[in-house]
C-alpha cells in the first residue's frame, strides 16, 4: 500500500459523538421536523451504517455533522463532537479546517461535488495545500498516489482530466481520493454507490472496505440498499422519520430484528439468499416531516400497533449492550418480529 496515509491511531473516546441532536428546517408555510433526537458514539475503526428509506433523514444527518446545512433556514439543537472538537460550537473559519483534515466526506454524486471548471488534480492537490501548507509539487506527488491508491488507472493522465472526462465510477474514485487526501479521522459516505451500476457499486463497496480497513478510519455509510448495509457495516442504525428506531450489531439486527421497521424493510429486500421467497411492500407512506404523529411515527403503517403506540412515542430501550430498539413492544417481550435469515453476505470479502 501506498505511504501518502498513514495508520491513524486508536482513540481513547468516541471519534464521533452526538448527543439528543434535532434539526429543523424553517419553511415559509412550515417548519420540518427533519432530525429527532439522535444519539450515538463511534469509535475508531468502526463503521455505522444509517439504514432507511428516502425521507428518512440519513443525509440531513451527515451534513449536520459537518454543519453544511443553510444556517439562515435551518435550526440545530444538540451536540456534537467529533475528533476532539466541538462542532456545534465553532466558528466558521474553525470549521474550514476540520473539514477536510478532521472529517471528510463523499457525496453521492460527484458531478455536483467536483469542480467542473478544474483538473481532479488541481482539486486534490489545492485541498492538501490548504490543510497541510505542503508545497503544490509535493501536494500534487501526494495528489498522484491518493488516485493510484483508489485504483485509477492511468492515474498521471488522469490527474490532468476534468470531472466530465471520467466515467461515473472514475469520477467516484476521484472523489474518495479527494475525501483522503488529508487523512481524515472520520469519513462519512452519503449513498455513494447510488448512481453506479450494479457492477461498479461492487467495486467501490469492495474499495472502501478496503480502505477503512487499512487506514484503520471511522466511518458513516449512508444507505437505502440493506445489501450495501451488510457488506459495509459493523452496526447499523435504522432510521425512520428522523429518529433512529433501532442500533446494534449488523449480524444481530440482520439475523433478530428488534423494531417492525426493520423487519418490514428486510421482508421487502432481495439478496443473494432469498431468491424465491414473497416480497411484502410496507403498506402506506412515510410521515410528514410537518406534521408527526404523537406518537410512534411508524404505528400508521406498523401491523404490529396498539391503541398505545398511537398516543405516546416509545423511549429509546436497551435490550442488550449496544442494542436499542424504539418499539414498547418489543422491548415489553411482548412481540417477537422472527428472523428473517437475510445475514448472508452477498459481496465477497478483499
Amino acid at each position: 500500500m501506498s505511504q501518502v496515509l498513514a495508520n491513524l491511531p486508536r482513540a481513547t473516546e468516541p471519534v464521533v459523538s452526538v448527543e439528543d441532536l434535532h434539526v429543523r428546517f424553517l419553511l415559509r408555510e412550515a417548519t420540518v421536523a427533519a432530525i429527532n433526537g439522535v444519539s450515538f458514539d463511534l469509535e475508531a475503526g468502526q463503521v455505522l451504517g444509517i439504514l432507511g428509506e428516502s425521507g428518512s433523514g440519513k443525509s440531513v444527518t451527515l451534513r449536520s455533522l459537518m454543519r453544511l446545512l443553510p444556517p439562515a433556514r435551518t435550526r440545530t439543537e444538540g451536540r456534537i463532537r467529533i475528533a476532539g472538537h466541538e462542532i456545534t460550537a465553532m466558528d466558521e473559519t474553525a470549521l474550514r479546517h476540520v473539514r477536510g483534515a478532521k472529517v471528510a466526506m463523499i457525496f453521492q454524486e460527484p458531478m455536483v461535488a467536483l469542480d467542473p471548471v478544474f483538473t481532479i488534480g488541481v482539486q486534490i492537490a489545492e485541498t492538501i495545500v490548504r490543510h497541510e501548507g505542503i508545497s503544490y509539487s509535493a501536494a500534487n506527488q501526494r495528489a498522484l498516489e491518493l488516485l493510484e491508491m483508489v485504483q485509477i488507472p492511468s492515474a498521471a493522465r488522469r490527474l490532468k482530466s476534468y470531472p466530465h472526462e471520467m466515467s461515473g465510477g472514475m469520477r467516484q474514485r476521484a472523489m474518495i481520493a479527494l475525501a483522503l487526501s488529508c487523512r481524515p479521522t472520520v469519513l462519512l459516505a452519503d449513498e455513494p454507490t447510488t448512481a453506479l451500476d450494479v457492477t461498479v457499486q461492487i467495486q467501490i463497496i469492495l474499495l472502501l472496505r478496503q480502505l477503512q480497513q487499512e487506514l484503520g478510519m471511522a466511518v458513516i455509510f449512508v444507505t437505502h440498499d440493506v445489501g450495501v448495509a451488510i457488506e459495509v457495516a459493523d452496526r447499523i442504525a435504522v432510521m425512520y422519520a428522523g429518529r433512529f428506531v433501532e442500533v446494534g450489531p449488523t449480524e444481530k439486527v440482520i439475523d433478530t430484528p428488534a423494531h417492525p421497521y426493520t423487519a418490514a424493510l428486510l421482508t421487502s429486500t432481495v439478496l443473494g439468499s432469498t431468491f424465491g421467497r414473497r416480497l411484502e411492500a410496507i403498506p402506506g407512506t412515510p410521515p410528514d416531516l410537518r406534521a408527526l404523529p404523537a406518537g410512534c411515527s411508524f404505528a400508521p403503517r406498523c401491523r404490529h400497533a396498539q391503541d398505545r403506540c398511537r398516543v405516546h412515542m416509545p423511549p429509546e430501550a436497551v435490550l442488550a449492550p449496544g442494542r436499542i430498539t424504539r418499539c414498547v413492544r418489543v422491548a415489553d417481550g411482548e412481540l417477537d418480529l422472527g428472523s428473517p435469515n437475510l445475514s448472508e453476505r452477498s459481496i465477497a470479502k478483499p
